[in-house]
């Protein structure tokens, strides 16, 4: 395995909550709760989870976004949230994001070549001409024309609009991308074409993703290790073949079990659902969060909080792992 190139240490965001339905005072969301993991050179580390489980919080942390309640973030052996204005600025360039939303994340007010040229002309790398030439070979990189640079994101598709997002992404030529749900937006047709160019650009371009997505077979396909989250927490973490083929968390079985398969042969397969209630983010449950929905508990379970245990190259929080 390669160094890491992003650290997390003990990471913990907690968000406010002013007025609405609650009425307890510092009620707080816990969003991500002392949360550790590395992110190694060139490897494609997915995070995964139920939707509001905590993912894009910690992906924006991870490259200063959002401000962190608690814990270290590590670029490169730097704290980033140690570093004065200027400093993070310059390291700004060797990290960047792709959004969700292709309709969100591109301002309609600006043609294609303002919108890639903008972040070359923010960091002062090119400027005039040779920045339209570098922002006319990043859309072609991305599988667009050189034509469509006067063209405004309204009108491209879903797919396209994603691919003017990449190309922005990558015009700083970054070592480490924060990918969140890049395709969930997009048609089935059209996500394996964003896959696949995310594939390539990698193996060019000696990337490092962190591809955050909750749809299993998306990344069962594109990445090596996989991290599972459950209310702010890891609940397991290791190479994703070993983890598909053996889960230790019940979690992370009942995930795997709610994939679609593409055979209707399997239409009548006995399905594993979860039952129990949703626990909530400002009120959790006593001892492990996954407790309340999960049909292999114990007393034990409700009582104490399940520590991380690691062995080999993976690692999980359960008092009583799957294949043990």
């Amino acid at each position: 395995m390669n160094n890491a190139l992003v650290k997390a240490v003990n990471v913990k965001k907690y968000f406010s909550v002013d007025g609405g339905v609650i009425s307890r005072k510092n009620a707080k969301v816990h969003a991500v709760d002392d949360v550790s993991f590395e992110i190694y050179e060139r490897e494609t580390l997915a995070l995964v989870g139920e939707s509001g489980c905590g993912k894009s919080t910690l992906g924006r942390a991870l490259i200063r976004l959002l401000d962190i309640t608690d814990g270290e973030i590590y670029f490169e052996n730097q704290n980033i949230f140690n570093l004065k204005e200027g400093e993070m600025r310059k390291l700004r360039r060797k990290m960047q994001i792709i959004f969700q939303d292709p309709y969100a994340s591109l301002n309609p007010r600006m043609t294609v070549k303002d919108i890639i040229m903008e972040p070359l002309l923010t960091h002062k790398i090119f400027k005039g001409k040779d920045a339209e030439d570098r922002a006319s070979e990043l859309l072609e990189l991305v599988g667009l024309r050189h034509s469509f640079m006067s063209r405004y994101p309204h009108m491209f598709s879903g797919g396209q609009r994603q691919r003017i997002g990449i190309a922005r992404a990558l015009a700083l030529e970054p070592k480490f991308i924060v990918c969140d749900e890049p395709v969930s937006a997009l048609d089935v047709s059209i996500q394996s074409q964003i896959i696949n160019l995310l594939e390539d650009l990698q193996e060019k371009n000696n990337l490092t993703y962190l591809f955050i997505s909750h749809d299993l077979n998306v990344v069962n396909h594109i990445s090596d290790r996989v991290c599972v989250m459950f209310l702010g927490k890891i609940m397991e973490l290791g190479p994703t073949k070993d983890v598909y083929k053996n889960p230790f968390h019940p979690y992370t079985k009942f995930l795997i079990a709610a994939a679609p398969i593409p055979d209707p042969n399997t239409r009548f397969r006995e399905k594993l659902i979860l039952q129990g209630d949703i626990p909530s983010p400002i009120n959790l449950p006593s001892g492990c969060r996954f407790h309340t929905r999960c049909p292999y508990a114990q007393d034990k379970c409700k009582r104490e909080e399940p520590e991380i245990k690691q062995i080999g190259n993976r690692t999980y929080a359960c008092h009583f792992p799957l294949q043990f």
